[in-house]
């Protein structure tokens, strides 16, 4: 188990244990920043926050990016995001860790040496698309991924695309591999579970399919939108760690995870002229009766403080 600083014994400032069992879950969160809100850190706090955990984030880099796409990546080195890790684990206890994209070799090999001192923590490891990056970078940064992090990983959770060219590059058979097919591949690196997305079936339909090398644990299909989203597998795959780590078994926390992307997805908005960004607080939005009331409230509140000007911002430097 982490370790967690004790209160000394006259304190009586705090009289609730910090890993009292009303607080929420503490998630570990290993991920670039990402400045549109699209995905990310950005995306795995709103996430984490809205299903009941506590993000504990990590900076791993930050993205260059708008809601269409990403243009670059600035890596922060290993040294940085040790010391946040460590500094964080010795103070909170941490219920799973959710590893997104890190951005190098070495903070592969840092996270994995963290996720080894904390064995009894799940991890969840997703695997986002990369073709964005430049081709050596990702065959090194996938490599080191499959070597050092995967036999440390709980459930990986990528789609079913991405998952196929990297588990299964040499795959020769006229059918599309299935998701036990990539969760076998998976296993021969030591995860147990793979949560596969985005499994293309007739009529306009997905499956996500949660798989061991056995059988196939689950599934949960999608009818797809006609739109392109940002941010839908780190969303998934917050809300999947979020769920394990607030004491949700495997299944049911799948099953939850997925429905609520479904829903995030379905309530997803446009803020830019980028893709459409799921909207993860869906749950917090008026009700249409409730919207007309609060917009009347909004023009009356207008009216009663009319004539306040926001003065410009001329100064001059």
């Amino acid at each position: 188990m982490t370790m967690h600083t004790p209160l000394p014994p006259d304190t009586d400032e705090l009289d609730s244990d910090p890993s009292d069992e009303s607080s929420p879950a503490c998630i570990l969160v290993f991920n670039a920043s990402d400045p549109s809100g699209a995905g990310g850190l950005t995306g795995d706090i709103a996430t984490i926050a809205s299903v009941g955990g506590h993000a504990i984030a990590v900076v791993t880099g930050a993205y260059a990016r708008d809601t269409a796409q990403i243009f670059d990546h600035f890596c922060l080195d290993d040294e940085a995001v040790a010391e946040q890790a460590r500094a964080v684990l010795e103070d909170l206890p941490v219920q799973a860790i959710k590893v997104g994209f890190v951005g190098s070799t070495e903070n592969i090999s840092t996270i994995a040496e963290i996720a080894t001192d904390y064995d009894d923590v799940p991890v969840i490891a997703y695997m986002p698309n990369l073709s964005w990056w430049r081709e050596e970078l990702i065959d090194e940064y996938l490599d080191a991924f499959r070597e050092l992090l995967l036999p440390q990983t709980s459930v990986l959770v990528g789609n079913h695309s991405t998952l196929w060219r990297w588990l299964l590059p040499d795959w020769s058979s006229d059918r599309s591999p299935t998701a036990r097919d990539i969760a076998r591949a998976a296993s021969e690196m030591g995860v147990p579970y793979t949560l596969v997305t985005g499994i293309p079936l007739p009529e306009q339909f997905v499956d996500n399919v949660l798989a061991s090398p056995q059988t196939v644990l689950g599934n949960n299909k999608f009818e797809l939108f006609d739109a392109t989203f940002s941010g839908a597998g780190d969303t998934l795959s917050a809300a999947l760690t979020a769920l394990v780590g607030s004491g949700n078994d495997l299944g049911e926390a799948t099953s939850e995870a997925l429905n609520y992307l479904d829903r995030c997805l379905d309530a997803g908005f446009r803020p830019g002229m980028g893709h459409i960004i799921p909207d993860r607080m869906f749950w917090a939005q008026p009700e249409d009766d409730e919207s007309e009331d609060s917009e009347a409230d909004s023009l009356d509140e207008t009216q009663a403080i009319e004539g306040f000007v926001m003065p410009p911002h001329d100064t001059k430097h």
